[in-house]
């Protein structure tokens, strides 16, 4: 069953996540020396930046914390995470230039990446020659998780150390949507959608076989306007909308991190996060 974990708002995920990150870091460097984690778009990386980035000494104001959590952070968040040695994919992204407004990387970017101190090789991005040809964009990214994970003839399906996802008001995920026939596509590790029914229509994504088969995965969900669908997902899984498939698919390494606006119509047992 997958952990659902409430909070105040915004600013308390944030903090619980930044813990939960470390935590998933430090167990992948304990398992192979290296951090491998898929990140998607949305509001996702705003509420990265609140939790990634560290704030400058001094600016630090506890007592706006204190109410959020059992205990408030430290100034550094993720002390003692090293950039280094992680790994950064995309689990979705959309066919445009790295500098559009539309690109998951250029949210990523402005909000975290440009703000920390990793290694631009370390990010992996798509390949803005191919973004003409969707089809051969997915085929490429493919052969850089290829290159990335399968260092052993055995490997046939990456397993990201975590991923960290948004919900769609649809139920969507990544870049799969409800009753679209990508969900059932197990052929590969990413596939092309040129038919998105939310704009922009051209994207890469993950399919659902190899989102299930990260070590973690965590949803990140705010906003009242959520409530519905949340329940939906968290208590009728006969839907079969993405993120309920990924709930079913991953069990117990799926966990969710919703403010209590969105949490507040489903009855899924609730959590309080422990830092």
């Amino acid at each position: 069953m997958p952990t659902l974990y409430t909070f105040k708002d915004t600013d308390a995920i944030a903090i619980g996540l930044a813990d939960f990150i470390k935590k998933a870091y430090e167990s992948a460097i304990g398992r192979h020396d290296k951090f491998t984690i898929g990140l998607s778009g949305g509001s996702l990386p705003k509420t990265l930046g609140k939790a990634l980035v560290p704030l400058p000494e001094g600016t630090f104001d506890y007592s706006k914390w204190y109410n959020l959590l059992p205990s408030p952070p430290s100034i550094d968040r993720v002390g003692g995470l090293q950039w280094v040695s992680r790994e950064v994919f995309f689990a979705d992204e959309r066919a445009v230039p790295l500098d559009s407004e539309d690109s998951n990387y250029k949210l990523c970017n402005d909000y975290l990446f440009s703000k920390i101190d990793i290694p631009p090789e370390n990010i992996h991005t798509i390949n803005e020659d191919l973004i003409g040809d969707v089809e051969a964009l997915a085929d490429d990214y493919e052969q850089e998780l290829v290159r990335c994970f399968a260092n052993k003839s055995s490997v046939k399906t990456p397993a990201f150390d975590l991923l960290l996802l948004g919900m769609g008001p649809d139920g969507h995920t990544c870049s799969l949507f409800p009753g679209h026939a990508l969900l059932n596509e197990t052929d590969g590790w990413v596939a092309s959608i040129t038919d998105s029914p939310k704009p922009p229509p051209s994207r890469i994504t993950l399919l659902l076989h190899v989102v299930t088969h990260a070590h973690r995965i965590a949803y990140v969900v705010s906003g009242e306007e959520k409530k519905d669908i949340l329940k939906i997902i968290m208590e009728d899984p006969d839907k079969g909308l993405p993120c309920s498939l990924v709930n079913v698919g991953g069990g117990e390494k799926v966990f969710w991190f919703v403010d209590s606006a969105a949490a507040q119509s489903t009855l899924h047992p609730k959590k309080e996060y422990k830092l």
